[in-house]
């Protein structure tokens, strides 16, 4: 039956003695003594060791005996788990440990689960991955004497835990001093309108070079990642006065974009026409010589028929000038020899009444009809004025 059963006021199984001692009646609450007698009692038997003796007097020697082996025995149980608990820690991914023996360094472990000496070693764990920045900003001289207020952020990593760890003994105040340092010695070697325009690039990248050297002489163990001028501005008394020179500076820019723009547009066309224009000069000289070499050869030829018949040939050459101007005029007035008649020929309205019976015909029959009948008008005027000609010299006879 367990001590605690219904009905069980008389168990002697009761660990706080209420069964037989009191009577089996509940009287309050158990004496502490006595329960921390029996808790070592027990914890003696687990150790291997007996609980009391043959009397009074043995049994108290005993107990207190056997109560402080037991405290021994927890406390020594206490201590061997906390060594073994401090004896072993995890690295991260991200992280480096640095381990400092009697305040010495030792060694630089890698991620893993590793093992320490508890009281001995002193392990640092440092993050090399993570990319830290750092702000820096104040009032600093240029080199032509200016005030101008700069604003840079610095980004950077830990190279070497074991420099950061030993060398610094606080990184961020040294990464502070050493930024400020480069910052103005940049600056100061810098006119204020480079600082303000187009030098800003490049005094970032002078001032993350100069930070890198002196980070690297101090033995910081930190890397540099970026370098930013995030902002250059001349005190606030005269902004405005630079912000009207910053424009007038970007209307400059602006002014001269446009006039390239122009030119890029105007200097092609106007070597396109010039091109143009040479390829008809050349077109022209040789159209123009062709031209002359065949009235030179035309003439050639035409001397030769000339030597053989003179008379045909000049009155051929007269008709055809002759049809060349008259094929170019409506009218003609003709002056006959020895007479006092000059002589009216419309030729338009000749040529128009010959059309105007081939009306229903097409219009390119129609042109060259015209065309015939001009040159049939043409020849009737010259051989009407042969026989003025040939009759007036018989009437002179």
């Amino acid at each position: 039956m367990a001590w605690n059963e219904p009905g069980g006021n008389r168990n002697e199984n009761d660990p706080w003695g209420t069964g037989g001692r009191r009577g089996g009646k509940d009287q309050g609450p158990p004496d502490l003594d006595e329960a921390l007698k029996k808790g070592l009692d027990k914890l003696n038997q687990l150790l291997g060791k007996k609980g009391g003796g043959s009397g009074s007097g043995g049994s108290s020697s005993g107990g207190s005996a056997g109560g402080f082996g037991a405290i021994i025995a927890i406390i020594a149980i206490v201590a061997v788990g906390y060594v073994v608990f401090q004896s072993f820690y995890t690295v991260d991914e991200q992280e480096r440990a640095v381990v400092l023996r009697f305040g010495e360094y030792s060694r630089t472990e890698e991620p893993g689960l590793r093992f320490k000496v508890p009281l001995i070693d002193n392990v640092s764990l440092v993050r090399v991955t993570s990319v830290r920045s750092a702000q820096s900003r104040g009032q600093m001289l240029t080199e032509d004497e200016n005030l101008v207020s700069v604003n840079l952020q610095v980004q950077y990593r830990v190279e070497s835990a074991r420099d950061y760890v030993l060398n610094v003994r606080d990184s961020n105040e040294a990464l502070a001093f050493a930024t400020d340092s480069a910052l103005r010695h940049e600056v100061g070697s810098s006119s204020l309108d480079q600082v303000l325009t187009e030098g800003r690039a490049e005094l970032a990248i002078r001032v993350e070079q100069r930070l890198q050297k002196f980070l690297g002489d101090y033995g910081t163990g930190l890397r540099l990642v970026r370098v930013n001028v995030e902002s250059t501005q001349p005190p606030e008394a005269v902004q405005d006065a630079f912000r009207e020179v910053q424009r007038a500076r970007e209307d400059e820019q602006r002014v001269k974009e446009e006039a390239e723009t122009y030119r890029n547009k105007v200097v092609p066309e106007a070597r396109g026409r010039a091109q143009r224009l040479l390829e008809e000069a050349r077109a022209y000289k040789q159209q123009v010589t062709e031209r002359a070499r065949g009235e030179t050869a035309r003439f050639d030829e035409l001397l030769a028929v000339y030597q053989n018949a003179p008379e045909v040939t000049r009155n051929r050459m007269y008709i055809v000038a002759v049809e060349a101007v008259l094929s170019n005029s409506s009218k003609i007035l003709v002056d006959v020899e020895a007479g006092n008649n000059m002589m009216l020929l419309p030729l338009d309205r000749m040529a128009a009444r010959a059309g105007s019976s081939g009306s229903d015909s097409e219009d390119g029959g129609r042109t060259d009809r015209r065309s015939d009948d001009i040159d049939s008008l043409t020849n009737q005027v010259m051989s009407e004025m042969r026989n003025r000609q040939s009759n007036n010299s018989r009437r002179g006879r």
